[in-house]
């Protein structure tokens, strides 16, 4: 079996269960910053641990900026890859942030939206808040690449 068909089962198990840890273990530096996801009434909820190793500004102390945006990336990605019409992988070409607020050290989480998923092309914004949604810390607007999967059946 090559990487791409037991990428294409992943996706589609991923897809049928909902359960994202699979992946999230899976990627070191998610783990090592502390990506989790839930689900709530509105759809995926990413969040972010404040482990000590996140803090960027330790007088403050505040989140580094590169862990707030690696962050959003990683959930923006994910949720792409679950709400996407059929099994591809997104290619990251273009994220912008914007930082609103000072990410102090508490728990962090994220929303994302497919504003919208050409057939090359996917666009996903992604809010970062802390205390409140309604205040956020950080957003981001990334552009994606998708690649078709090659199907289990066109393998050899």
């Amino acid at each position: 079996m090559t990487q791409s068909s037991d990428a294409r089962q992943w996706l589609e198990r991923t897809r049928a269960s909902g359960d994202l840890s699979e992946l999230l273990d899976a990627i070191p530096y998610a783990r090592h910053i502390g990506v989790s996801v839930a689900e709530d009434s509105q759809g995926l909820v990413f969040s972010l641990a404040p482990h000590a190793h996140n803090i960027g500004n330790i007088l403050l102390p505040a989140l580094h900026g590169g862990v707030v945006a690696a962050f959003m990336e990683t959930a923006g990605t994910l949720e792409l890859m679950l709400a996407a019409r059929t099994a591809r992988l997104p290619k990251a070409i273009d994220f912008s942030i914007d930082y609103l607020r000072t990410a102090q050290q508490v728990p962090t989480q994220a929303r994302c939206t497919v504003v919208r998923e050409g057939k090359r092309l996917a666009n996903v914004r992604v809010v970062a808040w802390q205390h409140d949604e309604a205040q956020p810390v950080a957003s981001a607007r990334m552009h994606f690449l998708l690649a078709e999967l090659p199907s289990a059946d066109s393998v050899s």
